[in-house]
């Protein structure tokens, strides 16, 4: 999938005003994990899209993959939402650290409309073109997959609707996790049992959540 972007004309703009702010300011995920939800999840095993907004700003925290952190930092507070959720949906989380590595291996591609934030400034990378990579990348999920869930949280992650064929698709909406919008839908929208059974409807494995 990134293969065909990296070829075309916008992409190479977008990848030119990358490289200058990392070498200009403080950027995260740290560069070398920009695209780590591509490369933990392989294509060949995807099952579900979780969409999240942009990455973490604070050190430390982003990694790569949407809502994930590293398992030695505390949750950040949707992060925690996500797991309480989990927790009152099935009965129980395999994932209890904030990284969520092992979903990705397991199919899920957890993307974020922006790949990547300066320190202390979120969504100060928008509109610089990673909506273009991102929006082509939901496009080709849509157009080469069958039955894949997409589990869209918060308002500009259901605006994504409309990139997806929804007679190959499943779609979940959900408000975002964060604590401003969890008690609004989010708690008790029962998206991770509700992505197994699709699933096992269509003969696929389930995530182990």
């Amino acid at each position: 999938m990134i293969e065909i972007e990296r070829n075309k004309e916008y992409f190479k703009k977008l990848k030119s005003t990358i490289d200058e702010r990392y070498e200009n300011s403080t950027v995260y995920p740290p560069k070398a994990k920009i695209f780590n939800a591509f490369a933990k999840c392989d294509y060949e095993s995807l099952k579900v899209v979780i969409l999240g907004q942009d990455p973490y700003h604070g050190a430390g925290q982003a990694q790569g993959l949407c809502f994930s952190t590293p398992a030695s930092i505390p949750n950040p507070p949707s992060m925690q939402n996500i797991l309480k959720e989990i927790t009152s949906d099935i009965g129980a989380c395999t994932v209890k650290n904030g990284d969520l590595t092992p979903w990705a291996r397991q199919g899920v591609l957890l993307l974020n409309a922006t790949l990547s934030v300066e320190a202390s400034k979120p969504k100060s990378h928008f509109g610089l073109g990673w909506e273009i990579f991102t929006d082509n990348i939901i496009r080709y999920i849509s157009d080469n997959f069958n039955g894949i869930v997409f589990l869209l949280w918060g308002s500009p992650a259901i605006a994504k609707k409309s990139l997806i064929d929804t007679h190959r698709h499943h779609i979940l909406t959900a408000p975002h996790p964060s604590p401003l919008s969890a008690y609004r839908g989010f708690f008790g929208c029962k998206h991770f049992s509700k992505t197994n059974a699709l699933l096992k409807e269509q003969g696929k494995t389930p995530i182990a959540w």
